[in-house]
């Protein structure tokens, strides 16, 4: 990451969070209100988590959270889903958000990073120690995100199209519409490997085996922003303020995502 590009991201950082406080601050802000926030499948544990703990810090407070693939939630929200809060696990996605005008600009804030990895199930006794090893005969089924509206699947691609890879390792790869999805075809044995975030690994305890990190990708960064058309900003300002302190940092942290 260039040192323009860096002191870009953390102007951008420093913008939005006093956007947001700007929000908070305001007199709405005391009326807790009722918030849907849309967030990408990897996040469904921690913002699961954190939903309860903001609503029980903030009495009066309602979020509805809907969890899928980041693709998938910006079609909702351009067709017009209600939506408060959208959090993307890729800048991509965001950008198309941006691009179709749903998103306030300036609240937009990276919040976390994480890292993409190469797994097996448990039991696996096939011989996989990284991508070269997914061209052997023996592998036939290797789940992969949809590139076309799965970010895990983009990351997927590229990286391994910078190894020259993709075209050997395409033809075997089974869509998953989810990260989840695909953590979940691994996990069952339906799959003899698979890519998912290295949070999507730990969250499937010792039904999968982490056998390589992933390089050659983009930065997986997640942002998180508030909706122009959202009814409740200032409500929406405070969820996000809360995932962004203490307490929600050390969630996010407890299940593996780094900072952004």
């Amino acid at each position: 990451m260039t040192l323009a590009f860096r002191s870009f991201r953390t102007g951008r950082r420093a913008f939005a969070a006093l956007a947001l406080m700007a929000l908070v601050c305001s007199p709405l802000a005391a009326q807790a209100g009722e918030i849907t926030v849309s967030a990408a499948a990897s996040l469904t544990n921690a913002f699961t988590d954190i939903k309860g703990m903001f609503e029980k810090a903030t009495p009066g407070s309602k979020v509805q959270t809907n969890f899928a693939a980041s693709g998938p939630l910006l079609k909702q929200m351009q067709e017009g889903a209600p939506v408060d809060v959208f959090a993307s696990a890729d800048q991509v996605t965001m950008d198309k958000a941006v691009e179709s005008k749903l998103i306030d600009v300036a609240t937009r804030i990276d919040f976390v990073s994480n890292s993409l990895v190469l797994i097996v199930p448990a039991d696996s006794r096939l011989t996989i120690k990284g991508v070269d090893d997914l061209k052997q005969a023996g592998v036939t089924r290797i789940a992969v995100g949809n590139p076309d509206s799965v970010p895990v699947g983009r990351y997927t691609k590229a990286a391994l199209t910078a190894a020259g890879s993709w075209d050997a390792i395409s033809g075997k790869a089974v869509l998953a519409e989810s990260v989840r999805q695909a953590l979940d075809y691994v996990a069952r044995g339906e799959a003899e490997a698979g890519f998912v975030y290295m949070t999507d690994a730990r969250i499937a305890g010792d039904k999968v085996k982490v056998v390589a990190t992933v390089k050659g990708h983009a930065p997986i960064t997640y942002p998180i922003a508030i909706l122009a058309a959202s009814k409740d900003k200032a409500a929406a300002a405070a969820f996000i303020k809360f995932v962004t302190g203490p307490e929600g940092m050390a969630v996010l942290d407890k299940y593996g995502f780094g900072k952004p």
